[in-house]
């Protein structure tokens, strides 16, 4: 057996590398390290389906169990890496066994940010949201009734706020920026996501700083506010971002900033080193960014795999986002950074809206809430690479925009 690849981490980027050289005929052996006790799973449905029921693990798993034995993918469940000797090439698990590469992968994702044991953060009942254990452990505490409260008014917050509110949780959410969704969506956006939970029952408070979590017998009990309130509580969802697994690479040596620094064929500063996913910083309109979603690990994952074969493998990402709230669906098609305009138009439908991005007269990105329409038709601008103005959107119906 020759060269060997290694792939660290066992989230949707491994999976869909691993499975796009399958696809592609290449037999070189595959091993993949996950430090979770299971097999590649979906992420998203945590914070959805999965966290009331609605959706048994088995339906998360991205391939089913046979796939990995029938296409020769070795998976080492329940393992650790803990160093990575670029010399040679040689991957350490926990335990001290060696695992040989020739070419290695990092798909190591992101962690949670935690609040600070010295203001409550480690007491029972404050949890994050990222793995199997995570939502596991926070379905044993959603009990109709109780008291929640959601720290960070970001997507994985406010979609934990609309299950919880769904199950009969009262649910209150905190958010230290003037406004939720600050770093990820104009106040066009916000504003609706904010009505639609409010008109469920959710309490949002913003421009409102945590003091400290308070305790009894180190059990949550609540929350003390920077203005002098004190929020009961019996369990807390934080929600304030997340940094990327790169400590691994770091600590070998690669090229780390924000995340592993790549090129556009998912290339670290070490050329038999790969980095893709969560964890990897990439090139992108003339800079380098992360990208934190399903969409970007599956599709840079599969641009990976192919360019390791030798294919066509230059990774021009196409971003897209979905966030799913109550019975609200929020699309988004593109990147909103850099944007100085938005336009906001209403679909066709009560509850249906568009939030339009701009940049120097070029639309950019959209939000689409309740509105397909928009989302693809944005969508399908973006990937033809054509500009449409405000003028446009305003004086044209959708199908014309694509004409």
């Amino acid at each position: 057996m020759s060269d060997p690849i290694v792939i660290i981490g066992a989230g949707q980027a491994a999976a869909a590398f691993a499975g796009k050289l399958r696809a592609l005929g290449s037999d070189r052996p595959v091993t993949i390290v996950g430090e979770e006790p299971v097999l590649p799973y979906q992420r998203p449905p945590l914070s959805k389906k999965y966290l009331v029921g609605e959706a048994t693990f088995d339906r998360l798993l991205l391939k089913p169990p046979a796939w990995y034995e029938t296409n020769a993918v070795t998976v080492l469940t329940g393992r650790k890496a803990t160093a990575i000797d670029r010399t040679r090439r040689i991957v350490t698990l926990d335990g001290g066994e060696e695992i040989s590469y020739a070419t290695l992968v990092l798909a190591t994702g992101a962690t949670p940010r935690r609040l600070p044991a010295v203001i409550g953060g480690d007491l029972q009942g404050v949890y994050t949201l990222r793995d199997k254990a995570d939502a596991d452990a926070l379905m044993a505490d959603f009990q109709p009734g109780r008291r929640l409260l959601v720290i960070g008014g970001g997507y994985v917050g406010l979609e934990t706020a609309a299950v919880a509110r769904t199950r009969g949780l009262d649910v209150t959410v905190i958010e230290l920026a003037d406004r939720i969704l600050k770093r990820v969506a104009a106040a066009g956006t916000a504003d609706l996501v904010r009505e639609l939970h409010r008109s469920h029952g959710v309490d949002i408070l913003e421009s409102t700083a945590i003091v400290r979590l308070v305790g009894t017998e180190g059990r949550l009990a609540g929350a003390e506010l920077m203005d002098g309130r004190t929020i009961a509580a019996d369990l807390a969802v934080v929600g304030i971002g997340v940094a990327p697994n790169a400590g691994l690479a770091e600590a070998s040596g690669l090229t780390v900033d924000d995340g592993i620094v790549v090129d556009e064929c998912a290339r670290t500063s070490d050329p038999d080193i790969l980095a893709i996913g969560d964890c990897a910083r990439f090139p992108y309109g003339g800079r380098q960014i992360r990208l934190e979603s399903v969409q970007n690990a599956f599709d840079q994952g599969e641009a990976a795999g192919a360019a390791l074969v030798g294919m066509d493998g230059a990774y021009a990402p196409q971003p897209w986002f979905w966030s799913d709230q109550y019975d609200a669906k929020l699309q988004i098609a593109g990147l909103h950074h850099g944007y100085d305009d938005t336009l906001t138009v209403d679909g066709p439908r009560p509850g249906s809206h568009a939030v339009w991005y701009f940049a120097e007269g070029a639309m950019i990105a959209v939000d689409a809430l309740n509105f397909p329409a928009a989302f693809v038709t944005a969508k399908k601008l973006l990937e033809a690479g054509k500009s449409i103005s405000r003028l446009d959107i305003e004086t044209k119906p959708l199908k014309e925009l694509l004409g």
